[in-house]
């Protein structure tokens, strides 16, 4: 029997208490996990090499581990448990496909599908996998316990899985709404309408010819300039995750897109666009060739110049980010050793609720994880110094990775965490690292592309693992044994994720094309990894740019920006997404300003709050699983019909109000009687 509604030191009360009966690590939801963990890993492998994004898992493998679990009688636990496990495998998915291709678009690798290759590949997931795990066994407390971090992600799996226990009319809102943001997702895939639509901005002769006095010799300089401001992308989920995080975190992150597309492009391309174009040969529009448009090169220079700037802001931000957690980091990591001591002196019990992975089991993996790092650094730059220190310092650079991957998921939720980024700024590090100690050439390459790697997916796991560690805190899961399973998934995932890969590259070049880095698998972010991976250590690398983006994140913090994290990571993600964030950000508000409008009191403004958490969690997870039916539609070369060739955007918009009503007017309705009890709260 669970023991619901005891309070545990938090004063927090979970869904589950902690003296409870119930089953939760169990062989068949094990078994169910590691299942889903390879599908789902595999399905985000194909999806991130062709189109560079992957979709969260966690709301397929909580629906697919309800489903079968409901059918043997499960309980919660075990499909908390098996979800847990189950989601895993998409986090070393997106670590392994933003950089273990690098390594054959650099050239390294010419043969793929080698067993030195399957060896080395399963080493970087593996090594990078546990040490995440490890990390966040010892971060758990800070973050999951943390009232400022919304998770929104992890708040729509857990409503998930309390609306199908509990059915009535909560089920019937979370499941009406899933069918509503799957349904948005697939009339956008068939070209019913547009999902977004880039407005051009140009400022041309006609501009420069305005200006007066000085000014005026500009016009031998530049002729034109412009910047391509996108309407906000018709996604539910992306609204459902503003909602989450609420008006003030989403214009933080919509914040940077504006900065990006509203400052940093258009003065770029207005200054420098004709010289740019000068060097492929054409002017921008297009007079003398087609090679080139202002839009084209818009968006070129956001990639390769603006992206970069926006790393160097969330290099300042990820350490301001960890200089204000300094004091719960610190205390997180003396309650895991007092935990230890209660135990060993036997003074005290920890709760099950609040045991992690014994510290000391911890300790010793990280160092056997640091020594695995040292083999395999060695194998790859063949200097066991240069092995020696890259392993030490980015086992120190991982954890505070993962604090801030962790925080990122619990911000803006999993699906948007930028760990292309990060990952960037590792390779940053270790790229100058090499070149201060001396490796240079392919193995200085390889060194820093393998660094990446391994903390690259290091990052991503944690990212998933705090989440779904948020979902246990929020349900009553035991935080070892999901830890402990998670350290299963990892295995199965490292040892099994290499052979899609292959299948994906050597399917594509027997089918004429080029395999990773050519058209059908153009694998972007290993692309960039590559490419910087070589500028680094060949000392081609455009360092002004990242110091500008430090510079940037230095003045954000004086001018005492909340989050400049948040607003770098609008920079770094495309305006589409932020902007539609923004959206469900202000639909949120709307709701929020409704409430008070109509006078409700505290139990009324709590119900449509509980509705609301539910209607965003529907079009979230909606939107997840029919994302995933098309990514395997994809996988069996089964195309989805367009209906107009040439959509219409207004429509888009047109939709993406109404589901934005309904966003708001569900939820009101729901407000009840103003003598009616209050429930609990859904948002924790």
């Amino acid at each position: 029997m669970a023991d619901e509604g005891k309070t545990t030191g938090s004063g927090f009360v979970p869904y589950v208490g902690e003296n409870t009966d119930m089953k939760e690590f169990t062989i068949r939801a094990l078994i169910l996990g590691l299942f889903m963990t390879v599908i789902l890993g595999a399905a985000n492998a194909y999806l991130g090499l062709r189109a560079g994004m992957t979709i969260a898992a966690t709301y397929p493998a909580a629906v697919v581990g309800m489903a079968v679990l409901r059918l043997f009688k499960g309980s919660v636990l075990e499909e908390n448990f098996a979800r847990t496990v189950g989601s895993i495998g998409e986090s070393v998915a997106a670590g392994a496909i933003f950089t273990i291709p690098a390594f054959v678009i650099a050239g390294l690798w010419t043969d793929f599908g080698t067993l030195d290759n399957y060896l080395m590949s399963s080493a970087m997931m593996f090594l990078g996998g546990i040490l995440g795990i490890f990390f966040v066994s010892v971060l758990r407390r800070v973050m999951v316990e943390d009232q400022d971090l919304p998770f929104p992600e992890s708040t729509a799996a857990a409503e998930i899985h309390k609306a199908g226990r509990s059915g009535g009319s909560n089920a019937k809102l979370l499941f009406a709404f899933m069918g509503v943001g799957a349904l948005v997702q697939l009339a956008a895939k068939v070209k019913l309408f547009a999902a977004t639509y880039g407005v051009v901005i140009s400022m041309g002769k006609g501009f420069v010819e305005l200006l007066t006095g000085k000014m005026k010799m500009i016009k031998s300089v530049a002729t034109g300039g412009t910047t391509v401001f996108s309407t906000p992308e018709v996604a539910p989920a992306y609204m459902g995750v503003g909602f989450i995080i609420g008006p003030k975190l989403a214009s933080l992150n919509f914040a940077g897109g504006l900065l990006a597309w509203g400052l940093f492009v258009p003065l770029i391309t207005y200054f420098l666009g004709p010289q740019l174009a000068d060097a492929v040969g054409t002017t921008p529009d297009g007079v003398g060739g087609a090679a080139v448009t202002w839009p084209a090169m818009a968006s070129s220079i956001w990639k390769f110049v603006v992206r970069p700037i926006a790393v160097g802001g969330m290099l300042v931000g990820a350490g301001y980010t960890l200089y204000k957690m300094r004091k719960s980091l610190i205390t997180g990591v003396g309650r895991a050793v007092s935990d230890v001591k209660k135990a060993t002196s036997q003074k005290g019990t920890v709760s099950r609720l609040e045991k992690d992975l014994d510290i000391r089991f911890v300790a010793v993996g990280i160092l056997v994880v640091v020594i695995g790092m040292v083999g395999l650094y060695f194998l790859l730059c063949n200097d066991i110094g240069g092995a020696l220190v890259a392993a030490i310092v980015m086992a120190v650079i991982g954890f505070f990775f993962a604090a801030v991957s962790g925080f990122l998921v619990g911000t803006i939720g999993s699906s948007n965490n930028p760990i292309s980024g990060l990952t960037i700024s590792t390779l940053i590090i270790a790229g100058l690292m090499m070149v201060a100690i001396g490796v240079s050439g392919q193995a200085g390459v390889a060194a820093v592309l393998g660094v990446a790697a391994v903390i690259c997916v290091s990052s991503a796991v944690a990212g998933e693992m705090l989440q779904d560690l948020k979902v246990g805190h929020i349900l009553g899961g035991t935080p070892w044994k999901m830890e402990l399973g998670n350290i299963i998934g990892v295995f199965f995932a490292a040892a099994l994720l290499f052979f899609p890969l292959v299948i994906l590259h050597q399917g594509d070049i027997n089918m004429g094309g080029t395999g990773f880095g050519g058209e059908n698998l153009p694998a972007p972010q290993a692309g960039l990894m590559a490419m910087m991976a070589k500028g680094i250590v060949e000392q081609q690398m455009a360092w002004p740019l990242v110091i500008v983006g430090v510079v940037m994140g230095l003045g954000l913090i004086l001018v005492q920006v909340k989050s400049p994290m948040l607003v770098a990571v609008g920079m770094y993600l495309p305006l589409q997404t932020s902007f539609a964030i923004f959206i469900g950000g202000v639909v949120r508000w709307i709701m929020d300003r409704l409430a008070e409008k109509r006078g409700l009191n505290g139990a009324q403004k709590a119900r449509v709050g509980n509705a609301g958490v539910l209607v965003a969690a529907g079009l979230i997870a909606g939107e997840a699983l029919m994302g995933l039916v098309i990514a395997s539609l994809a996988f069996f070369h089964v195309e989805l019909p367009a209906i107009f060739d040439d959509p219409n955007w207004i429509v888009g918009i047109v939709v993406m109000v109404f589901v934005g009503f309904l966003m708001v007017r569900l939820p009101l309705s729901k407000a009840g009687r103003p003598d009616e009890e209050a429930p609990p709260q859904a948002v924790v």
